[in-house]
């Protein structure tokens, strides 16, 4: 629950951003056109970005007849989750990820990289997968949509707000020419920024809301558990980071289920993802609350 009180609260203070930025620079009408060309650009990207994303990483899909287990565990999952069971997608990287795309849950897909097979056991990978169904189940793709629609106008409004400084002149309700382009650059540098740290913010109350629903579809939190544990210290490889780097789009780093691109501190706070630690700890904190860590019934 506090997670999506999280959620909604960082959007609610998006959307406030947006309104108080666009009365600003543009007034009423300028910000109805900011906002619907954000809209268009990520109308497209909503419906499209599943697409893209797999084609990026030569994704195939996994016929039943090659991995009927694969196929077995996932239909378990989703019907335990109560959606329809997505496609599923073999990624040929090495990297060990996995990740969830589609718009909703009757046009989604789970892919799994050729890595992740290979490191972690069945029960491990069945975690992973729910993880993966958490956020089909929540809607997440939709989620990050509405905030890259707003985060996206925003930063148009800043645009619009530094290039329109130059051609403003003097005014004499609004000073003189060099206050103006001072006050346009102050805001075309901290807006974008503003609404980019509320999205990450977003994007990392979803990460914990996928690791408890996953949690709950497979029964068994401490499979997730273990599984992050082993794809962070992967991820801490530094031959593996070298792969990463090649063969990543940072992108689409955000949907898999652990960053795979390693960040120095600054560019932390730009995290998609939240510490793997902390979900680790809240994983084992669930499982000793519901008294249970392998429990497939």
């Amino acid at each position: 629950m506090a997670n999506q009180l999280k959620t909604v609260l960082f959007l609610g203070i998006l959307t406030g951003l947006f309104l108080a930025i666009g009365h600003l620079v543009a007034g009423k009408q300028g910000m109805i056109i900011a906002f619907v060309v954000a809209m268009v650009m990520n109308f497209f990207s909503y419906f499209f970005s599943d697409k893209i994303a797999l084609a990026m990483y030569g994704a195939r899909e996994i016929p039943y007849e090659e991995a009927p287990w694969l196929h077995q565990m996932v239909e378990d999952l989703a019907r335990r989750a109560g959606i329809p069971k997505p496609k599923i997608y073999l990624a040929p990287i090495h990297v060990p990820n996995a990740f969830a795309t589609g718009r909703d849950p009757e046009h989604a897909a789970v892919a799994v990289t050729s890595g992740i097979l290979q490191i972690l056991n069945k029960d491990e990978l069945r975690g992973v997968l729910a993880h993966e169904l958490g956020h089909i189940k929540n809607r997440d793709i939709l989620i990050s949509s509405i905030a890259a629609t707003i985060g996206g106008a925003i930063s148009m409004l800043a645009n619009m707000a530094y290039y329109t400084s130059f051609l403003g002149g003097r005014d004499e309700n609004n000073g003189n020419l060099i206050t103006n382009i001072i006050g346009a650059l102050i805001l075309f540098i901290v807006a974008p920024l503003a609404a980019t740290l509320i999205q990450m913010a977003i994007s990392r109350s979803r990460e914990f809301l996928a690791d408890e629903a996953g949690a709950k579809i497979s029964g068994c939190p401490l499979c997730l558990a273990n599984a992050l544990r082993k794809l962070e210290e992967m991820a801490q490889n530094p031959n593996l980071q070298e792969v990463a780097s090649q063969e990543v789009n940072p992108g689409t780093a955000h949907m898999m289920i652990i960053n795979p691109l390693r960040a120095d501190t600054i560019m932390k706070l730009f995290s998609t993802h939240p510490p793997t630690e902390e979900r680790i700890r809240r994983l084992e904190e669930l499982a000793r609350k519901m008294n249970y860590g392998y429990n497939f019934a």
